[in-house]
């Protein structure tokens, strides 16, 4: 099972070509639905974070959700169900690295599928679809 990777956060130059490509995988324009966060670590000189699911073999966001709208995927991370969520936004409060973001429009989070689209718009490479090897459990 692949997962989204940071190859190398130095690269990142804070374009968010990647936000916006993540988000239009909805067919919308914003980046509400984008389940990948970009942010300067404290001025240009200090680069920037690049906040990813890190596809968790036990994904504590899944734990915490009363209705199971969250389930775990194979290999890693989770596949949520936006008809059984209730926007209770544990699975954000959950989350040990903050990459669940939330979708203020549908009141839901933006869970990333790992599909790799924010791969090809990442003109420098900070970003890639990898093997699971291992795995992290959290």
């Amino acid at each position: 099972m692949k997962r989204l990777a940071v190859v190398d956060v130095n690269l990142c130059v804070g374009c968010q070509g990647c936000l916006f490509a993540c988000a239009r995988r909805f067919g919308d324009a914003g980046l509400s639905r984008s389940a990948i966060h970009v942010k300067s670590a404290g001025g240009i000189e200090r680069g920037f974070i690049v906040t990813v699911c890190r596809a968790c073999l036990d994904p504590p966001c899944a734990k915490v959700c009363p209705t199971d709208a969250l389930k775990p995927r194979p290999g890693g991370g989770v596949i949520l169900n936006p008809q059984k969520c209730i926007g209770c936004g544990n699975c954000k409060e959950a989350c040990t690295i903050n990459a669940v973001f939330w979708d203020e429009d549908t009141n839901k989070p933006a869970i990333c599928t790992h599909c790799g689209y924010c791969v090809d718009f990442c003109p420098y490479g900070v970003l890639k679809l990898e093997e699971r090897e291992g795995g992290i459990s959290v």
